[in-house]
């Protein structure tokens, strides 16, 4: 892939949110995590990059001459020459401040020795993956968690309802049904996850494991709606809080207390309250928890009057 971005800009989107993950093997960590800091910081970029020694995984937003320099800066690198990104557009900046984290892995499932570079599945492009789900002979999987799947799935799918990506191998072990099929059919958000759920079933002797190439994502922007066996919209882990197909901005909001996505239709129940409570976390919370939520909140409000940004917001 090129560092060229699409040009697919709009007056009403003028910022880049490349998304990008790379499963190699990097050495050299430390000295990375100080450059991208430094080169995202000048360049007005935001959002959050994660490095480990099995590679590079996260979201970045900014203007397209801010993207183009972290992306050539990253394709500078050795380990990096070959990576590509899936890109779509925000009408204001999706994050609030640029993270570069390290971490022991890139996307965390908790089970050793599954290293996606010796051993993965089957990748599928979006113009096939509807042939395939279709197909009786085929399992498909969500790999996503509870509070994605909410919001959207392909059609037929399994939904395994975890809370984390490490409760997935169990769930896995547990569904001794997976082998009724002799295909199984794994979907994300962006196609990372899968990387390490099929290397995982290929280690539990599942022997057709499909992936979707490029997620979601590139399954939104690849196939007109007419085709699509997607049914609602995508989760994504910014401001936009969903996209749809052609990666358009979504309708969902965020509650900022549990973080889930509200539909305009939850936005009306009585236990919803901006920046303190939901339908989907009301019962879960304490009225104290509340209190220190709209605490909170004040203190959005005064930084906004002093025009100025409260980290919260």
């Amino acid at each position: 892939m090129t560092d060229k971005l699409t040009q697919s800009t709009s007056p009403t989107s003028p910022f880049c949110v490349a998304a990008l993950y790379h499963f190699v093997s990097v050495p050299r960590v430390e000295g990375l995590r100080d450059a991208l800091q430094a080169l995202c910081d000048e360049s007005g970029v935001k959002g959050t990059l994660l490095l480990a020694r099995e590679g590079i995984n996260g979201t970045i937003a900014g203007s397209d001459a801010g993207i183009q320099a972290v992306l050539s800066y990253l394709r500078a690198q050795p380990e990096f020459a070959t990576l590509e990104h899936k890109e779509s557009r925000a009408s204001k900046m999706p994050f609030l401040r640029m993270k570069v984290r390290l971490k022991k892995e890139i996307v965390t499932m908790g089970v050793e020795n599954i290293d996606p570079k010796k051993i993965v599945g089957t990748y599928v492009a979006p113009k096939d993956w509807n042939a395939l789900i279709s197909d009786p002979e085929t399992i498909v999987i969500d790999t996503r968690n509870d509070y994605e799947t909410a919001i959207g799935v392909f059609k037929g799918a399994v939904d395994p309802k975890t809370k984390t990506f490490r409760e997935f191998p169990e769930w896995v072990r547990q569904n001794t049904g997976l082998h009724n099929k002799p295909k199984i059919a794994m979907y994300c958000t962006g196609g990372i996850r899968c990387e390490k759920a099929t290397a995982f079933m290929k280690e539990q002797g599942f022997d057709e494991v499909y992936h979707l190439k490029g997620g979601i994502l590139k399954y939104l922007e690849d196939v007109s709606p007419e085709e699509s066996l997607w049914e609602g919209a995508c989760f994504v882990f910014d401001e936009r809080v969903s996209v749809e197909h052609g990666l358009k901005e979504g309708n969902h909001k965020l509650c900022h207390a549990c973080r889930s996505p509200i539909t305009a239709e939850e936005i009306t129940s009585p236990h919803y309250e901006a920046g303190v409570s939901c339908s989907h976390c009301y019962d879960s919370r304490t009225e104290a928890d509340r209190e220190r939520y709209r605490e909170r909140q004040r203190q959005i409000a005064l930084a906004r009057k002093r025009g100025q940004q409260h980290i919260g917001g």
